[in-house]
């Protein structure tokens, strides 16, 4: 890995700076658990989360934890990774994908299972270890791909918060929100920062799986209405904060008559 000083754009420190103080996601006397796969969007909030413990006008903790689904995987670079920018680092060890095994289905999916249980992990680690908040790094294809998933197969306006409380009492936290992934894409070549070419990620380990087609037909969808109109992506960030429940037929917040 190269020594050199990492640069991060004006850009993506003027988009995460401003979502931060928007919603207010890290603040004084904060302890934050960073979800850290290793790949490019986890690993460009890990910068600029040691970034902002260096130079915020307000004292937080934070720690980077590494979810090993019990299969092995390739670590060395993040352990570095973290050493270099002075990140307290925690590799840990979990039956995940042995568990993924035993209860696969033919044909099946395994995506959505595993990551309630990679997330079932990181909030184990956090309670255990006293954190308050839990970071993890979606960004805002992330969140368009969510929203047009779920209203295309689920039946349901949904989408990823910057910010919820989780039924634990751990507040889960999304700083890179705002950023597109091409910004992220682009910050990892610039910076010349090795990836694992799998992420360690279970499904990529086995030949019979199903692929997650869903996901993949949804970020072509989206890539193609950003061709026809440019301002797409800009024009569902505002409308995800512009949402008038009244307009829509769920009968909960339809106006009620006397």
């Amino acid at each position: 890995m190269k020594t050199h000083a990492i640069e991060i754009s004006k850009k993506i420190l003027k988009i995460t700076g401003a979502t931060n103080a928007q919603f207010n996601l890290i603040k004084e006397g904060d302890k934050v658990l960073l979800g850290l796969s290793g790949g490019k969007d986890s690993m460009l909030l890990a910068t600029l989360l040691a970034r902002l413990k260096k130079y915020a006008p307000f004292d937080f903790e934070f720690k980077a934890l590494t979810v090993d689904y019990g299969r092995g995987g390739e670590y060395e670079y993040i352990v570095e990774y973290c050493e270099k920018l002075g990140i307290p680092y925690e590799l840990y060890r979990t039956d995940i994908y042995k568990i993924l095994e035993e209860n696969k289905r033919e044909g099946s999916v395994v995506c959505s299972f595993c990551s309630r249980m990679r997330r079932g992990a990181l909030y184990t680690k956090a309670l255990e270890g006293g954190f308050n908040k839990l970071a993890l790094a979606h960004h805002l294809d992330d969140a368009a791909e969510s929203f047009m998933m779920n209203l295309t197969y689920n039946g349901a306006l949904r989408s990823m918060p910057p910010i919820y409380k989780a039924g634990n009492g751990l507040f889960v936290i999304r700083p890179l929100i705002f950023l597109r992934e091409r910004q992220i894409i682009d910050f990892i070549a610039k910076n010349n920062i090795y990836i694992a070419p799998d992420c360690n990620c279970p499904i990529l380990w086995r030949s019979d799986d199903k692929r997650p087609y869903a996901r993949e037909q949804t970020k072509q969808m989206l890539k193609e209405m950003e061709e026809k109109n440019k301002d797409f992506f800009a024009s569902l960030k505002v409308a995800l904060s512009n949402v008038h429940l009244n307009s829509l037929f769920d009968s909960r917040y339809l106006d009620k008559q006397e």
